[in-house]
């Protein structure tokens, strides 16, 4: 498997947000990760990339655990904006090929000019929502086993959505999986092989996407709607 999580448990002070979570992700898959606000999705991934501590249990990825192996095959966009705005387009590329053996300049010089975005220009003369897309081309770019998205189309408009679906769907490195962490799960489900539902830090459904739509005659959404109702 490609990423296993075994008895996974994390706390913020008294707070339990991961509860025993146990999951295995094959290779070769677009996996949807979708839940609620607050329901422990952006926790479980900053796990995955080493960004916080596990109070229990393990995590492998590609059979190494969280450390600096993992990280060289793992590829993040996460939520919030975190390059430097006052670069250049061109600066940020060149640091990441200085800083990533797998990444691809001539991709993401490609990639950004499917999305029409200059080169040249600082981050900070771009909306919110062409910053997303610069991310994600970088993210894209390089040549990883496991991309993790969370929230990746969360500040684009609705027009922008299906080619930026597209950007995802083309690019990601052939045989790799995409963990997908979104609310927006009409407007992606039409890609996903996979859907695991998670709330209140408990993985509530893992399966696959047809069979679910086939089992219950409904899509991702209806069913997530009804799961998740208030």
């Amino acid at each position: 498997m490609l990423l296993e999580i075994k008895n996974v448990c994390k706390k913020y002070g008294k707070k339990e947000i991961l509860k025993d979570i146990n999951l295995s992700l094959p290779s070769g898959k677009i996996i949807g990760l979708l839940g609620k606000n607050g329901s422990g999705k952006t926790t479980l991934i900053k796990l995955i990339n080493g960004l916080l501590s596990l109070d229990k249990g393990e995590i492998l990825i590609d059979g190494n655990k969280v450390g600096v192996e993992s990280k060289k095959i793992i590829s993040y966009l996460p939520e919030r904006n975190y390059l430097n705005v006052h670069k250049s387009v061109k600066d940020i590329i060149d640091y990441f090929g200085d800083f990533y053996e797998n990444f691809d300049k001539d991709k993401a010089y490609k990639l950004l000019d499917n999305l029409d975005i200059k080169v040249g220009d600082k981050l900070s003369t771009m909306s919110k929502g062409m910053r997303e897309k610069v991310e994600l081309a970088l993210v894209m770019s390089r040549k990883a086993k496991l991309y993790i998205l969370d929230e990746p189309m969360g500040g684009v408009d609705p027009a922008t959505r299906d080619y930026i679906l597209d950007t995802i769907l083309n690019n990601f490195n052939e045989g790799a999986s995409i963990l997908m962490s979104t609310h927006m799960i009409s407007d992606i489900e039409r890609v996903l092989d996979e859907v695991i539902f998670i709330n209140d830090g408990k993985i509530t459904r893992y399966d696959e996407a047809d069979k679910l739509r086939k089992n219950s005659g409904k899509s991702i959404d209806e069913i997530f709607r009804e799961d998740f109702k208030c």
